[in-house]
């Protein structure tokens, strides 16, 4: 159930089935929490799973721009990975905490919380894909902080702990979506916080590039998002209008307050420019509106 979640959350976004979710956490599986089990393994593996749905939760919720609801379910996905004794679960729920703070503009928070993610078995013990996961969103933290030394010391870790990812690796399923796509986009938005745009520019791409969109639809669309803007930041407005039209066009149908933000910049970007006549520039700005009315 949680692998099916997930993937309706990549595709569609975090407020398309949210609630769903959360009754299934409350109805389901807090009754077999209470339960009895044949020995202690079981047990833990039990309290584990709850863990990760718990966590997928709070991941939906911050999707959707519901932060409070967010670190709710994140803090008792963590009190549950710990008493299942599963410090990599416990790491994986620190990241996402981190990359909340980030977004969110608290560089020093994120910076506390990432570090408490790779912090002693909880990266140690990790699946070689996992440890990517967390130490790039270790190495964004430390972007954002301005930690620049030290964020590229996590980056290149990152790209070295992603290599050696194989697919014979015992890793658990909830890392099923960290691929090369998505350490380029965040490698990009890590770039982009320390001034670097041409870095970012091309990371961007390289993340739409290898991404498979079908799949991670929701994700694919805030990637060009961010690559359009970059683009505009750098003066390229034609070529951010051409971008930003293809992330329009990966929005339809997905329920998240990441895209929604992001229609909102792209047209706070194209303001200076609506009364210019720029027909391209109309038309994006008509159906960022339209959008953000279709998915309030």
């Amino acid at each position: 159930m949680v692998s099916l979640f997930s993937r309706a959350d990549q595709r569609h976004g975090g407020g398309h089935a949210r609630t769903a979710v959360v009754q299934y956490l409350v109805s389901d599986v807090s009754p077999m929490l209470r339960g009895h089990f044949t020995d202690a393994r079981v047990r833990r593996e039990m309290v584990s799973a709850a863990a990760e749905l718990s966590y997928l939760s709070g991941w939906m919720a911050f999707d959707n721009g519901e932060h409070a609801v967010a670190q709710h379910y994140f803090t008792l996905a963590v009190s549950l990975a710990a008493e299942a004794d599963d410090p990599p679960l416990a790491g994986h729920v620190l990241r996402a905490m981190a990359h909340q703070a980030v977004d969110l503009g608290h560089p020093r928070e994120a910076v506390r919380l990432a570090s408490a993610a790779v912090e002693g078995q909880r990266y140690a013990s990790a699946a070689p894909r996992e440890r990517a996961l967390l130490g790039i969103v270790h190495a964004r933290a430390l972007a954002a902080a301005g930690q620049r030394r030290a964020a590229a010391t996590w980056l290149v870790r990152a790209e070295d702990d992603l290599a050696a990812a194989d697919a014979g690796d015992d890793e658990p399923g909830r890392v099923f979506f960290f691929s090369e796509a998505s350490l380029a986009h965040e490698t990009a938005r890590a770039l982009a916080a320390t001034g670097d745009l041409a870095g970012a520019q091309r990371e961007f791409r390289r993340s739409v590039r290898t991404r498979k969109a079908s799949t991670f639809t929701r994700t694919h669309a805030v990637t060009l998002g961010y690559l359009g803007a970059v683009q505009a930041r750098r003066g390229a407005i034609e070529e951010a209008c051409v971008t930003w039209s293809r992330a329009l066009g990966a929005m339809e149908g997905i329920h998240s307050a990441r895209t929604r933000r992001i229609a909102t910049d792209m047209r706070s970007a194209l303001s200076p420019m609506r009364g210019r006549g720029v027909s391209a520039v109309a038309e994006l700005d008509r159906r960022a509106a339209t959008y953000l009315a279709e998915s309030a």
